[in-house]
């Protein structure tokens, strides 16, 4: 068997040609560049039934190996996943290595990880492709023969390989079961403290990362390159109004997005699984908007997140010509949805128009249904002043003459009927009056300037 080389950088791309649309040629070559390939050329195969032996059928095997020698390419990239043994049989035919879309996109997700949390999952995600690929390929891994000073365990260096793979892999699996314990108490900590979270959810790179750092300031990293953010980032982040969300930046979602690797991802996905709210960021320039729209839901369906309340987030709307834009002209603007909250904006993270209007809809989505009360507390009653500053939002405090204090706060019903039965709240309470109300959804602007 040939030696592998050291490196890849010179790529030879492989993609199908018939039915294969033009978006998704350019997102494959994207994928090579964010893994770092340098492009040495491309070979089209017809988009037929795979041929069991080279996937592209023996001629265009051929057609491959001469654009290799011609292209000087170290490494070929195909944009379908292979089997181990076509991608053996290829890599002995062309003499360089051969890797699938799966092996690409854990390339990617390999540089890209900087957390413990994400190299595990993508170590766990790499040794699970390494174990259907172990094949016999040198002498020294045959059988130990039998003889004086020859005779062994009987197992081959193949099988120690499968076992201590398949070891590492039960290591790496239980770390992130701990993993997953921590984040479990994190949300459950969060769930008593009454804050929802809102997961950024969206193909990749649609700017999502850049409307987490435009809302939160966190300062993620935010680049034009296929995913540029791998590991979650959750900031708690002020709507106004006294309502508070937890925003969770996460992975992007890809097509042909391997469901192993979504699997392998889940103590991170899980952020997406428990939020109340999903903000659906969409790439406005996008030809191919709406596939992609339904690549993620597609992929939010298997994670068993596909009933979880959207709001879709039109972005890079100020790189889009007006005419272009089939979803109406005009923009920053919030649609409405078939209920009272909205179901879109159109906005840009990169100028900052239209966050106001992204602020707006999450908050009509997630902010709480509260009731606003006024009461004079006397001096005496210090604990009860405390408990309402705890549990409610105190809009104004203003201080009396005899020391007391005139209270008026936003409260949820429930915790203002805690309050009313564990302490003496309904004594200082002043009468009901149109304030008291429960507050309005805050309004949708159907069009905006």
């Amino acid at each position: 068997m040939f030696d592998r080389p050291a490196t890849g950088e010179r790529a030879l791309l492989v993609h199908a040609d018939e039915r294969c649309a033009e978006s998704m040629v350019g997102e494959f070559r994207e994928l090579a560049v964010s893994a770092g390939a340098r492009i040495a050329g491309a070979v089209r195969y017809p988009d037929r039934s795979p041929d069991p032996k080279f996937f592209v059928g023996a001629g265009k095997a051929d057609e491959i190996r001469a654009a290799v020698e011609a292209g000087g390419a170290e490494v070929v990239l195909f944009d379908r996943p292979l089997s181990p043994a076509q991608e053996r049989n290829l890599e002995r035919h062309v003499e360089c290595r051969v890797l699938d879309r799966r092996a690409l996109i854990l390339d990617i997700f390999a540089q890209r990880a900087s957390t413990f949390e994400g190299k595990l999952q993508v170590e766990l995600a790499q040794l699970e492709h390494l174990s259907t690929r172990l094949v016999r390929g040198w002498t020294h891994l045959e059988r130990q023969k039998g003889g004086i000073g020859l005779r062994g365990p009987g197992e081959t260096q193949l099988e120690t390989d499968r076992r201590l793979v398949d070891k590492r892999i039960r290591v790496v699996r239980e770390r992130l079961e701990q993993v997953r314990v921590r984040r479990r108490l994190s949300r459950r900590a969060r769930s008593r403290s009454g804050i929802p979270v809102a997961a950024l959810v969206g193909y990749t790179n649609a700017g999502k990362s850049t409307l987490f750092n435009r809302l939160t300031g966190a300062g993620v990293l935010a680049e034009d390159r296929l995913f540029a953010t791998l590991d979650p980032t959750l900031r708690r982040f002020e709507l106004g109004g006294g309502d508070t969300v937890v925003l969770a930046d996460t992975v992007g979602f890809i097509r042909q997005l391997p469901h192993d690797l979504v699997a392998a991802f889940r103590a991170t996905l899980e952020e997406t699984k428990e939020a109340q709210l999903l903000v659906h960021v969409v790439d406005a320039t996008a030809p191919d908007r709406k596939e992609r729209m339904r690549d993620v839901h597609d992929v939010l369906q298997a994670m068993g997140a596909g009933e979880i309340p959207t709001l879709e987030v039109f972005n890079k709307c100020d790189a889009l010509a007006r005419e272009r834009f089939d979803v109406g002209s005009g923009w920053p603007r919030m649609e409405p949805g078939p209920g009272v909250r909205p179901a879109r904006v159109l906005a840009s993270a990169k100028t900052g128009a239209g966050m106001d209007l992204v602020i707006e809809a999450i908050r009509s989505h997630v902010g709480r249904s509260r009731v606003t009360r006024i009461a004079r507390i006397p001096p005496s009653q210090g604990r009860l002043r405390a408990a309402i500053h705890a549990c409610a939002d105190v809009v104004e405090e203003v201080g009396e003459p005899d020391g007391a204090c005139r209270m008026t706060f936003r409260i949820e019903p429930d915790a203002l009927a805690r309050l009313r039965r564990d302490t003496r709240l309904a004594e200082f309470l002043a009468e009901p009056d149109s304030g008291s109300r429960k507050e309005a959804a805050p309004s949708v602007a159907a069009d905006r300037p």
